[in-house]
């Protein structure tokens, strides 16, 4: 789904709403009630590094080996939290 980010006109409050392509625009602002407007947004991409991969296991995560599209090895395990 993406994100939509209004304006209000009457105070100028900004802010962000993650919607569906098909539901209506926010009419309203949350926080004067206000009318508000959709600004254009510039888009978003994801971009995934190196090869395809299928759907099998993850490769292994750790020090002695790269992950997460690193191109060295990592110094913390990224489930390391």
């Amino acid at each position: 789904m993406p994100t939509y980010e209004y304006e209000c006109r009457k105070c100028g409050h900004r802010f962000e709403r993650l919607q569906r392509m098909t539901d209506r625009p926010v009419r309203r602002c949350p926080h004067c009630g206000g009318s508000v407007r959709r600004l254009i947004g510039t888009g978003a991409a994801v971009m995934v590094k190196g090869p395809a991969r299928s759907s099998g296991p993850a490769p292994a995560c750790g020090r002695d080996t790269p992950c997460c599209g690193a191109d060295s090895a990592c110094a913390v395990r990224p489930c390391d939290d």
